[in-house]
This record gives structure tokens, sequence and C-alpha cells, in this order.
């Protein structure tokens, strides 16, 4: 779908439909919902008089005009109460309003700017939220389908403004908002893929796509020199599947001066997760195919940030592999030795997350990385603790968290933070090497965090639990079913946010 930006009355636009709205509560309509409801014989007033329009957030009236109008339907998105109304409201009205154009079969559709003028919002901000919310909201991922059902499609959203003014800065935030829902929809199409095209190889060809059509170096170490290096913490989760693990590091030079200007994210890798030798009950299963939703999200996020040239230095890092439970996986009670030298007791194989990215923060560090953020679908813990409505996070630093926290606030992405107390290390001693890779059952998101961290090196570091974030089992908001691509939109914030110090 191309989304742009035109100057002129909505009511005169040449498209299958036009969404206007309305807040909660309002009596009259104004403004281009007004300007519709004059040409429609004052419908949309009747409609409110009996009840069937009443501006909730969420609500969506379509009416078909009857050649009153050029526009052969009117779809009319309440917004909410005025005092609740935000950029997560237009983020939502844009997908939800494009979502059921679609299944009405609308090939074209004009939209007012939502929350420029009487909303407050600022014009560059209220274009990015509509092609965020329109892009993200009409996603789906069929391409296993011989029929993928209606087959229907909205080819073009057109953002209209009558104030000519207001048309640059919706153009600048729609450009933004278009390269961002782009990269997300890439994060969903790697996480959504089935286990048996998206292996580890399949990852880092999809990095090199990105690589060439951003301007990213790209470089991929397979496993000789993940053992020369002495990756003994991935390769040891590497080692009962048949597929061949990879370190993905994708580098990004908008500071190429100044390499003190730097960020690394880090994602976790899992292709697939049967739970190796601790294997997993079948129930389940079926969706480790998405534990590499977090490698899958700083892989997104690195194409937005080639496309949008931030002044800063970024380096994705995705150690990828599979956790099977093949004839070599490793065994509980196992010890291995991480990159930094680190012995890490193998106290469940199903905790593997953690150890691969042990050795990509270990390697990070030895790149001379002092800020960190890595994102795993991690725990099932942290799903215990905020379900599937916020994102787990911990760190070390207090003010990049409260950056990270504040840049998923802006996008859109729920985030809240847990403690780390020094106490929780307890609970991972170990009697024969250095550490265990679990904490035992109780806060298993803030050990497995913690574990992590172990590896930071003095660096800066946050980590981002997504386990409960990165998949919906319904469409909403801006969501669809399956994957969802958190927290793409929150890195791409916060790389540009630090770039604007």
């Amino acid at each position: 779908m191309e989304v742009k930006v035109i100057t002129g009355d909505i009511t005169q636009q040449r498209v299958d439909a036009i969404v206007v709205n309305l807040f909660e509560g309002v009596k009259s309509p104004g403004g281009a919902a007004g300007a519709v409801d004059r040409a429609l014989d004052g419908a949309i007033t009747k409609l409110i008089e009996e009840g069937e329009i009443k501006g909730k957030r969420g609500e969506l009236t379509l009416i078909h005009t009857l050649d009153k109008m050029t526009p052969s339907r009117v779809l009319v998105a309440g917004l909410g109460k005025d005092s609740d109304f935000d950029l997560d409201a237009v983020r939502a009205v844009a997908a939800e309003s494009c979502r059921r154009l679609r299944r009405a079969g609308v090939a074209s559709v004009a939209t007012i700017a939502h929350g420029v003028g009487a909303g407050g919002l600022d014009a560059a901000a209220s274009g990015q939220a509509i092609a965020e919310g329109a892009l993200l909201g009409v996603y789906r991922f069929d391409k296993y389908k011989s029929d993928n059902g209606d087959g229907q499609s909205i080819a073009e959203l057109s953002v209209v403004e009558a104030d000519a003014a207001n048309a640059e800065a919706l153009k600048t935030g729609v450009s933004r908002g278009t390269i961002i829902a782009e990269a997300v929809n890439l994060c969903r199409d790697m996480a959504n893929e089935p286990a048996n095209y998206m292996t580890p190889t399949r990852m880092s060809e999809y990095a090199l796509e990105v690589a060439r059509e951003s301007g990213l170096d790209l470089e991929v170490l397979d496993r000789p020199q993940m053992a020369e290096l002495g990756m003994g913490a991935l390769l040891g989760v590497a080692q009962g599947s048949e597929e061949p693990p990879k370190l993905i590091i994708l580098r990004y030079r908008g500071d190429p001066t100044n390499d003190a200007n730097s960020l690394g994210i880090l994602g976790k890798g899992i292709t697939f997760d049967s739970g190796g030798l601790d294997i997993k009950n079948a129930a389940g299963m079926s969706t480790m195919k998405g534990d590499m939703a977090g490698g899958a999200s700083v892989i997104g996020a690195m194409k937005a940030i080639g496309h949008l040239k931030p002044r800063i230095n970024v380096t994705a890092i995705v150690p990828a592999t599979e956790n099977m439970p093949g004839g070599r996986a490793q065994r509980p009670g196992d010890v291995v030795t991480a990159m930094n030298g680190k012995t890490i007791e193998i106290d469940n194989t199903d905790a593997e997350g953690r150890l691969v990215l042990a050795d990509a923060v270990a390697y990070a560090r030895s790149l001379g990385l002092t800020r960190l953020v890595d994102v795993a679908t991690l725990t099932g813990a942290v799903v215990v603790a905020l379900g599937n409505q916020c994102t787990g996070a911990f760190g070390n630093d207090q003010s990049l968290i409260d950056r990270v926290v504040a840049a998923g606030a802006a996008s859109g992405e729920r985030i809240w933070q847990l403690p780390t107390y020094d106490e929780y290390k307890d609970q991972y001693k170990s009697d024969v090497a250095d550490i265990k890779n679990t904490g035992g059952r109780g806060a298993g998101s803030i050990t497995g965090a913690q574990i992590i961290g172990e590896f930071t090196d003095g660096a800066s570091w946050v980590h981002l639990d997504i386990a409960g974030t990165s998949r919906s089992d319904k469409a909403k908001r801006w969501d669809p079913k399956g994957a969802t691509g958190v927290p793409v939109r929150t890195l791409v914030r916060l790389v540009t946010d630090l770039a604007n110090d």
C-alpha cells in the first residue's frame, strides 16, 4: 500500500472511501466530518441522535453516500474522549479503519490527518502515526496459502489536508512512518516464517538483503570462527542441531569519526527452540519458530536506521541457531566456557537464550561497544509477571533504562522495568562452575536477565524480554494475529533520540 499526502477537500477525492472522525460525546460534527455530514444531508448527525454513532474509541461506522458525494463510502471513526487522545489513538484509528475498509473490498482510501488542528497534534507526528498504523494494520502473512481468503488489498491511502501549510510536515512524517512500518513488517515476516524455512542460514540471508538495501556492512561468522573466538556457550546450544549456527553482525556508521557515539543492539536468534534434551511439551512448541523474534527485531531496526541515517554508530549482533535434542546435544550438568572465559553449568537446556546472548554480549564488548540493548523472547516468567501487555526491562544503568522506556512510550510499545537486585544472583550460583544458566522458578525473568548481565563487563546495558509481546493471538489495534514486530519501533526511536543528544 502506498501512503501519500495531498492538499484538498476530503469530500471531493476520487477514491472508493474516505475516513473522517468524531470525538466521544460530540452531538454536532465539525471540520471534515461536518462537511461530509452536510453533503449527506445530515446523515452523521442523524446517526448520532439515534445512538448508532457515539464516537467511542474503536467504533467504526460505514455509510454509503449513494452518489451524494464523489467517494462512494464514508467511514466515521470514533476517537474516544478528547482528553485521552494521543498518537496511539491515531495509529489505532488508521489501522482499524484500513482493516475494515479492506474487508469491504475498498482499493483506494483517503483520510483526514487525524489530530492535526482540533486534536492539537504536530502534523509530522500525525503523519508518521497514520502511516505506521495503516501499514502495520493491513499486514498479513499468507505466502504459504494457495487461497489467501478474500484477496483484497488497499493499493493507496491518501492523507488529505485542507491547510497547505501542514502538507510538508505531514509528508515528512508519512515518509518516516513508512520506513519504520516496513521495518516492523520485515521483522514480522521473519518471525512468522516456519522454522524449516527460517533457518540460521536464511536469517543471515535476510540480513544480507537488509545490508544491500540500506547501505550497511555485514559480517557473518560461522562455526569455526566462533570456535576460534571461544564462544562455547553459543556453540553448546548449537551442537544438537544439523543446521549450522551463524553470528550475524550488521554495522551502520552514522558518525564514523566518533567511536564513542555508538550503540550495540543484540537479538536472540533461536530459529527453533525444542528445549533441547529438557524438551518442551507439545502444546506450545509450534510457536517456537518465533524464538528468533529478538534477532528479527534488531535486523528490522537496522533496515530503518540505514534509511533514516541518524548521526550515531549502531552495531547489531544476532547469535542464530536452533536448540534441538540431537545425538550431540548438550546435557544438563555440562559445563561450557563463554568467550570471556566465564564458565556456565547447564542446569536446564531450555534456558538457551541467555547462553547465546552471553557470547553475543561478550563479542560486543570485544568490539569496544559500551552501550548495549539486547532483545529476547527469554522467559515464560515475564509473561506470568506482565502478561502480553508490555515488555519487561532490566539493566544496570538507570539512565539508559529510562531512555529505552521513554522510547517505547513514544512509539506505542509499552515497557515496564523490573528490579535486578544483587541478592537475586545467589539463585544461579553453581557448585562446579562460575554460574548456572538458571536461577530456579522464583523471579525467573530477573535471574535470566542477570545471567546475561554477567557478561557486560562494565558496559551500560538494558535487556528487553519480549516473550509476552512478540506475538498476539488476535488482531488488535495495529497488531495482527501472529508476530507483532515488537520492539522495532522502540529501537529505532532510541537510536534517533540518542543521535540527537
